[in-house]
């Protein structure tokens, strides 16, 4: 029988097909204006629902999955580094597709395409509403009618984010496994020149101190109702959702694997697991003042997906939570580190 369990190792989850997802902490941008894509400010942590009994509610006990802990207004991006192998990933908020915008489906589809293809999309900061952008991942109260889900479906149901791993099909998979193992087999081969650089890891950075973890109800914690939180917008952000190269069939007809992510106020976070939630994000101004770097990722090779209509129309998180008191100071030119392809202008050749 496939196994579609899903695993929490450290603060990545990890899905069935070899699909690795953790969700990181980031500097929230303003919401006017096109900006680079900021950095990793360390990792949420992740805990399963069903390790604190009573003290979760009866409505997060009946959907699953893991929760974690986030400010109102904190913006997050999704890492899907450390993935194994070739996935596609549907990423919900409140079971609204972040790259189509229609509702969650158990299947895939190309006409919009409702998932990004791994490990070609190395991360999601947002969902895709702009041709070359996205908005920017911010945590919302249900209620007001400010997260995705309450703007395209009108409801405040779900909230949280949801995940869906779909891995190739069987004569697929095992066809890329053995072009895997013949490049492994020509490296291996290869007269090596020089120290091997293996990159900086430019995006990561160190977890957010926290207590450790503490499993089971926080001493004396009471059951109480949700403080649901959900998913609105920020800014736009410089990035592409790549478009899928492979023919649909490629890919498993049913998903692997599926989880919910509860997203919990700090407070609660607090009464539920008897953690201390990660300090709020330093302000962004400070981070540019500093000259702590941005980034600008490009694949020459890949094809951005068209934006959705429907999340096109998705008004961000101020016009509910009202206006952007931060300060704002845009990166110099050379704090923009580009990764992936170079996005310069072509180099030109001569005659030699």
């Amino acid at each position: 029988m496939t196994d579609t369990t899903v695993r929490i190792d450290g603060n990545t989850l990890r899905l069935p097909g070899g699909v690795a997802v953790r969700f990181i902490r980031t500097l929230r941008l303003p919401e006017r204006g096109t900006h680079a894509l900021p950095p990793g400010l360390g990792e949420f942590p992740v805990r399963r629902v069903a390790d604190y009994g009573d003290a979760v509610p009866e409505a997060w006990r009946a959907r699953g999955g893991v929760m974690l802990p986030v400010y109102l207004r904190e913006a997050m991006w999704l890492s899907f580094a450390g993935t194994s192998e070739p996935a596609a990933l549907q990423v919900g908020v409140g079971k609204v597709c972040a790259v189509s915008g229609r509702p969650w489906s158990d299947r895939l589809e190309r006409g919009p395409q409702n998932y990004v293809v791994l490990p070609r999309q190395p991360w999601l900061d947002g969902i895709n509403s702009g041709k070359g952008t996205v908005r920017q991942f911010v945590a919302v109260p249900l209620g007001l009618g400010a997260t995705v889900e309450g703007q395209v479906t009108g409801e405040e149901v779900w909230g949280g984010v949801q995940l869906q791993s779909f891995p190739l099909n069987d004569r697929e998979l095992a066809r890329w496994r053995e072009e895997q193992r013949r490049r492994a087999e020509r490296a291996r081969s290869a007269v090596p020149f020089g120290a091997v650089h293996d990159g900086p890891a430019l995006m990561s950075a160190p977890p957010a101190p926290g207590a450790a973890p503490a499993y089971g109800a926080a001493p004396g914690a009471a059951r109480r109702a949700a403080a649901a939180m959900g998913l609105g917008v920020g800014g736009s952000l410089r990035q592409e959702v790549y478009e899928d190269d492979r023919p649909p069939a490629a890919w498993s007809e049913r998903p692997a694997g599926r989880v919910f992510v509860h997203l919990v106020t700090p407070p609660q976070w607090r009464r539920i697991t008897g953690e201390a939630a990660p300090p709020s994000p330093v302000d962004r101004a400070a981070y540019t003042r500093a000259g702590l770097p941005w980034f600008d990722y490009y694949d020459q090779d890949a094809r951005d997906l068209d934006p959705a209509d429907t999340l096109q129309e998705v008004r961000p998180a101020g016009d509910w939570l009202g206006d952007d008191h931060e300060p704002w100071q845009a990166p110099s030119p050379h704090q923009v580190k580009p990764l992936g392809d170079a996005s310069g202008a072509p180099v030109r050749d001569g005659e030699w």
